[in-house]
């Protein structure tokens, strides 16, 4: 990781860009999935299938026997893990729910507003060398709570044609609909589209690669919405001299572990706290299994001398991090004047990983500086907000004045006689 010092703001922010995903040869790929897929459904998914999962597969549907022998080949710790993290998933995502509140705007006008959930959802779940279950229940639990009559989840086969043991119980433990053994691209693409064993969906989640996420935009041109736009994920640490190196440096190799293109960074007050933090990280990166791709990780990774607080705070703040643990004395303090991150961890004993798995808190996060305009995923993604409005004799008479000058104004002349028309019969 590069050490960067004594740079204003502006040339801080271009050194940390993200790592850049090029688009020009993933676009007409993905369109050709598209276009094959709308066209000739399944057999364009069992073509894809073959090519890229390098298996053939006459039915993508997982069936009922193989989810309910999934719990077989899940080890009891593994399952006792999984169903805590789902009642601590629940009771979060319970606790966003909102009650209805009717308000009288004028005397005799009552406004409200009701939620609907999405009725229709596709989640996306990797697979390959780290296979997701945790982000089924990050996404299945709020979807059930929020009411959503159908949850299809489309998840890549491995090599004999089978789907992650975890993968399988999560769905089943979380309601899942369906479970379909499509990956990449042309599994967006089928819940866009819907084929013959597939069904479409109104609005599609989960995180991916490159392809994933170019697919996912691509969507949204067909009308269906999507979580976020998201890239490589990403971890900023903010730490002082009440940091404890050696779990700073757990969490910066837990990032750079999920992909060569993870970026992580480090803002701390001392070049004496990067030297132990950097010690720590050698020791531990000797054990990770995945040394290598988090050595890949770390080549886009920084460590910033920085001169005062307030100066990481505009860092911060500008950089959006999807991940940002606050490991300084005043955690509480500092939080208040945190406007731009996806989730934020605080304290010393509050690891990223907390979030990623069983604190409560959901892990699908807005990366790539979206942090400013987009939230994390929670139970309003899952639901629409549906306005009500009920008017009563008095209160058209209250209001319909102001409507029917507003309307003349704009020179909308049916908007105002919906108006008059109304007012004059209750005159006569």
């Amino acid at each position: 990781m590069k050490i960067l010092q004594n740079m204003n703001l502006s040339d801080l922010l271009v050194d940390c860009q993200r790592p850049e995903i090029s688009v020009d040869k993933i676009t007409p790929v993905i369109e050709g999935i598209f276009e094959e897929v709308r066209s000739n459904g399944d057999e364009a998914i069992k073509k894809y299938t073959h090519f890229f999962d390098k298996i053939d597969l006459e039915d993508f549907r997982v069936s009922q026997i193989e989810l309910d022998q999934a719990a077989e080949y899940v080890s009891d710790a593994l399952k006792s893990a999984i169903n805590l993290a789902k009642s601590n998933i629940v009771k979060f995502h319970k606790s966003q729910e909102v009650t209805k509140k009717v308000v009288e705007t004028t005397q005799g006008v009552l406004c409200w507003q009701e939620s609907r959930p999405v009725e229709k959802i596709g989640i996306y779940i990797p697979g390959g060398s780290a296979p997701l279950f945790s982000t089924v229940l990050m996404l299945a639990i709020p979807a059930q709570i929020a009411g959503c009559k159908e949850i299809v989840l489309c998840t890549p086969p491995g090599e004999n044609g089978s789907v992650d043991p975890a993968i399988l119980y999560a769905a089943k433990l979380t309601g899942v609909s369906q479970v379909f053994k499509i990956g990449g691209a042309q599994a967006i693409a089928a819940m866009t589209f819907g084929t013959n064993s597939i069904p479409s969906v109104y609005k599609i989640f989960g995180p991916g690669n490159q392809f994933v996420t170019a697919a996912k935009m691509k969507a949204q041109q067909f009308g269906i919405a999507i979580d976020m736009p998201a890239g490589p994920s990403e971890l900023l640490v903010l730490a002082d001299s009440s940091c404890e190196p050696a779990f700073v440096a757990s969490d910066l190799l837990s990032q750079a572990e999920h992909g060569t293109d993870s970026q992580v960074i480090c803002l701390a007050d001392s070049a004496e706290l990067i030297k132990t933090i950097q010690a720590e990280m050698e020791l531990q990166l000797n054990d990770l299994p995945r040394k290598e791709i988090a050595l890949s990780a770390l080549e886009y990774g920084r460590f910033i001398i920085s001169p005062n607080l307030q100066y990481s705070l505009d860092f911060i703040n500008q950089y959006a991090p999807e991940h940002l643990i606050l490991a300084v004395k005043d955690y509480r303090e500092i939080s208040l004047k945190i406007n731009n991150a996806g989730s934020v961890f605080l304290g010393n004993y509050t690891p990223e990983s907390a979030g990623d798995y069983a604190s409560g808190t959901n892990h699908t996060l807005p990366t790539s500086g979206y942090a400013k305009a987009y939230s994390g995923v929670n139970l309003d993604a899952f639901v629409k907000k549906i306005t009500f409005q009920e008017i009563s004799k008095s209160g058209i008479q209250n209001l319909g004045p102001a409507i029917e000058l507003m309307a003349d104004a704009e020179q909308l002349q049916a908007h105002k006689n919906a108006v008059s028309v109304r007012l004059n019969q209750l005159k006569s």
